[in-house]
């Protein structure tokens, strides 16, 4: 749960958009270390619960302190940089066309808990100032 803390202060995220963010980012699950094949991301209810738990016992400055020494010992530095959104955009899932099929460069994909078919637009913009700066699409 820690992990996941640190994604919603990295990027600024509350807990309802961190739990869809993580549901959209193959990256966040790999850091948090979920598998949507045999478990799910905790819910945003659990997320709240968490951080308050942090906040109530005033742990959040102490673990940030830790990691900054950590970093520091290292010869790191947390830096701005980029954040990537994924966005779905939706096309046609009927066969009632005069192909008769589907359009093959869509594909079922899976938001939260809701399937969509169609493919994801990868967004890539700049931390500070917001500026897109790429985009890729994937079916």
């Amino acid at each position: 749960m820690l992990r996941i803390y640190f994604l919603s202060q990295w990027y600024g995220l509350a807990d309802e958009a961190l739990e869809d963010a993580i549901y959209d980012s193959q990256a966040m699950r790999n850091f948090i270390g979920v598998d949507l094949g045999g478990e799910s991301v905790p819910d945003a209810t659990t997320l709240l619960k968490f951080r308050h738990l942090l906040e109530e016992n005033d742990l959040t400055r102490a673990i940030f302190e830790q990691i900054g020494e950590h970093l520091k010992a290292k010869k790191l530095m947390m830096k701005e940089g980029t954040i990537v959104d994924a966005t779905i955009i939706n096309a046609p899932s009927s066969t009632k066309n005069s192909e008769g099929r589907r359009d093959p460069q869509m594909h079922q994909t899976r938001k939260g808990k809701q399937w969509y078919f169609g493919m994801k637009a990868h967004i890539g913009a700049d931390a500070e100032s917001g500026l897109v700066h790429s985009g890729i699409h994937r079916s």
